[in-house]
């Protein structure tokens, strides 16, 4: 029988049953010499890194008199594989085990003759020739990529038939982690040996009210149907894409407020403004050359500071177009709009290529704590998307009513059409397909909730509207 994980030294940071449970497995295989491949699926902030560096800690010690390697691989050495190696040594010391400590070219921790070694799982590193006699861990395994696993990691277990493990949470149905769960469910119904093990919020919240009352708010501000709330913490994974919008979010976004031409007196607004221009290629596909500019003119609403969720409520009233426009010519228009008519207090402002210049210009007008500029990457466009549609879910993000305008038909057709693209490392890409038309008010609407979410009002307003 294996030793008992539940009676480590490491009082302060004593483990959950849940943690129990997978650990126990995980030592049963290690101790039996089972070879077993586990995977182990935890909601985000669950602790399934306090975990690894127990296991990590007490097979050390349980092998110090040997020589043997255990290894943790993880998508990128700095910071996943650092911060990895930092929890180890912090439990090793606390357990009065620095006489027999040592750190080894800074990818190494050695209790006697054991070592833990840790691996970047990044496409491009150099890991052939190690072997592990101990354990193989796979951290974040959904971000692992399976070819790289299965050509450079899985052999390292090979000579030594060491028990491999793999955690993270849900992506979508091509990861590595996803496929290693659905092959050990198959084996489970073969053998009725455990090798699944998955504890979503709700299982964790059972044994920590307080991190329930977070994944609740995290529920209000995201929407239940985020792709990231329905992966990290429900531990659902996700289709690669399909429609950005269901018809529920785009009943959500329908508002029944008046379009305005003028703001009302002691409101706050914010915008987004989207160039027209050449745009960087951010992937399959990428956003086509556009011929229109969209300011998206939005009232914030902010909340009490007592409440749960910290966005305002936005409520778009107003939007301007212009087709085949040079940036020059529109400045000073533009200058007088957000400062002079709507008197913004944030503008995010699409910063690619063309557009920088027209954002420098603005800064300098505007100052820099109205402007933000805003440069597409394949990160920062994924980050603009999921902030969109946590904008949508959470009823925070409300369109003026219809007013059989050109530009109401328009934006209609942008959100009815637009897609969306779930890609590796949790990111995502959100567009209008070039054949379908463009996408110059879905990025402006998106522009406008990034502008909301940086401004703050200069008292506390609650969720009162001027009346009039």
């Amino acid at each position: 029988m294996p030793p008992a994980i539940d009676s480590s030294p490491w009082r302060r940071y004593r483990l959950r049953p849940y943690q129990v449970e997978a650990g126990r497995a995980i030592l049963d295989s290690v101790f039996n010499r089972r070879g077993l491949t586990i995977s182990v699926e935890m909601a985000r902030q669950a602790g399934k890194n306090e975990l690894s560096a127990q296991l990590e800690a007490f097979l050390l010690t349980a092998n110090m008199l040997r020589s043997a390697d255990a290894v943790k691989c993880a998508p990128t050495f700095e910071p996943q594989c650092r911060i990895s190696m930092r929890r180890l040594w912090s439990r090793l010391l606390e357990a009065g085990l620095a006489a027999v400590c040592a750190r080894e070219e800074g990818r190494a921790v050695r209790v006697g003759r054991a070592r833990q070694l840790f691996l970047s799982a990044e496409p491009e590193s150099n890991v052939v020739g190690h072997t592990a006699h101990i354990l193989l861990e796979v951290d974040e395994a959904q971000d692992v990529d399976a070819d790289k696993f299965d050509k450079e990691f899985r052999p390292m277990a090979a000579a030594a038939g060491a028990t491999t493990v793999l955690y993270g949470t849900a992506w979508d149905d091509r990861t590595l982690l996803e496929r290693t769960k659905q092959s050990n469910l198959e084996s489970e119904r073969r053998d009725g040996v455990r090798r699944h093990f998955e504890y979503d919020w709700e299982a964790v919240a059972g044994h920590n009210p307080a991190y329930g009352r977070y994944v609740e708010g995290e529920r209000q501000r995201l929407g239940e149907n985020h792709p990231l709330f329905l992966t990290q913490y429900c531990l659902r994974p996700i289709s690669g894409g399909g429609r950005l919008f269901s018809r529920q979010q785009c009943a959500q976004l329908h508002g029944d407020h008046v379009r305005q031409s003028r703001p009302r007196s002691g409101d706050a607004y914010v915008a987004g403004l989207d160039l027209a221009g050449e745009a960087l290629e951010l992937g399959a596909p990428s956003r086509p050359r556009r011929d229109s500019t969209v300011l998206t003119i939005a009232r914030a609403l902010h909340p009490p500071r007592q409440a749960l969720v910290q966005e305002p409520r936005l409520e778009v009233v107003e939007h301007y177009v212009w087709v085949n426009e040079r940036h020059d010519l529109l400045y000073e228009r533009l200058v007088d709009l957000l400062r002079e008519v709507w008197q913004v207090r944030r503008v995010a402002v699409d910063a690619t290529g063309l557009g920088e210049t027209t954002a420098r210009f603005l800064t300098s007008a505007l100052g820099g704590q109205v402007v933000q500029p805003y440069r597409f990457t394949s990160e920062s466009k994924s980050r603009l998307g999921y902030n969109l549609l946590a904008a949508v879910n959470g009823g925070r993000l409300k369109v003026y009513a219809a007013d059989a305008s050109d530009e109401y038909r328009d934006f209609w057709r942008q959100m009815e059409r637009a897609r969306v693209a779930y890609r590796a490392s949790r990111t995502m890409n959100f567009f209008v397909d070039p054949q379908e038309g463009h996408d110059d008010y879905l990025m402006s609407l998106a522009l406008a909730v990034e502008a909301g979410a940086a401004s703050r009002p200069r008292s506390a307003r609650g969720w009162v509207r001027e009346s009039g």
